[in-house]
């Protein structure tokens, strides 16, 4: 049996609705989902209500995107309440520079002789946190790239000429605000240049998981952070990461193999803790 504990939608920069992920999580009969789009929780109870009448438990998640010393550091929240408004209020924020991110590069683009207007971006989202994979899909949509990747490659990576940096909180302030809101706050994908010592100052900070399990993660990667995972009693967590089959590493829900043990210890942790669990 198997789950996936980390999947964005069209909320956020995903390529499918909540809905579409749900149908597809259940024609590969896995046993739980959790939508963790970024800095929302918009596509959250509308995969809820797909998934009723089905066996399949959808766990209420967001990612927040932060900053440690110089490292990008993901941290998921699981069992969130889905209408904590200090939480919100922070979401809002990112949100917001999330669109001063977007205009900036639109506005990096032009200068460069790509007729691209912010309308063309807007038109790619489906929800309310905007990211880079919109401006790619805008790209694609006007005829300047064949593909997402090279949208990327062209123009949108680091070092690349439209590229801009985006305001992130620190782990620290994302980790205080999902606990606040009763939620559960996991360090996501480890193995993505997250040193040592940034896990061990953030088990400090209050985390109370890694990602063990992720599309990106190499056998040693998984074997690391479980093993940090049962030195200091923390619940061990897996996903694919999945932005959907047009997203710019596209990788289908499901397609990594995470043991069903993940989801049911956090289900275990809800209860432990009282956490708000949607029905």
């Amino acid at each position: 049996m198997s789950c996936d504990l980390h999947i964005h939608s069209t909320c956020s920069d995903g390529s499918q609705t909540p809905e579409e992920i749900v149908a597809e999580a259940i024609d590969k009969k896995l046993t739980a989902i959790a939508l963790a789009d970024h800095d929302t929780v918009q596509g959250v109870m509308p995969a809820i209500k797909a998934a009723r009448g089905s066996e399949l438990r959808v766990i209420p998640a967001v990612e927040i995107s932060t900053e440690y010393e110089g490292t990008e550091v993901h941290i998921l929240g699981y069992w969130i309440e889905m209408d904590n408004e200090e939480l919100h209020g922070k979401f809002r924020y990112v949100r917001e520079a999330r669109r001063l991110r977007a205009e900036e590069i639109v506005g990096k683009l032009r200068a460069l002789g790509v007729e691209i207007a912010m309308e063309d971006v807007l038109a790619q989202s489906d929800g309310a946190s905007l990211g880079r994979p919109h401006v790619a899909q805008a790209l694609l949509a006007k005829g300047y790239v064949r593909g997402l990747q090279e949208a990327f490659d062209l123009y949108l990576k680091r070092d690349r000429p439209a590229f801009v940096p985006r305001y992130k909180l620190s782990p620290y302030e994302a980790v205080e605000a999902i606990l606040k809101a009763r939620g559960c706050p996991v360090l996501a994908h480890p193995g993505l240049g997250v040193s040592d010592h940034v896990i061990y100052r953030l088990i400090e900070g209050g985390i109370e998981g890694l990602e063990a399990y992720h599309s990106h993660h190499t056998p040693s990667n998984t074997r690391r952070a479980i093993r940090i995972a049962e030195e200091h009693g923390l619940l061990v967590t897996g996903g694919t990461d999945s932005h959907g089959p047009e997203g710019s590493y596209p990788i289908e829900v499901g397609e990594l193999e995470v043991p069903d043990e993940c989801a049911e210890a956090l289900v275990a942790w809800a209860r432990e803790h009282e956490a708000p669990m949607p029905a």
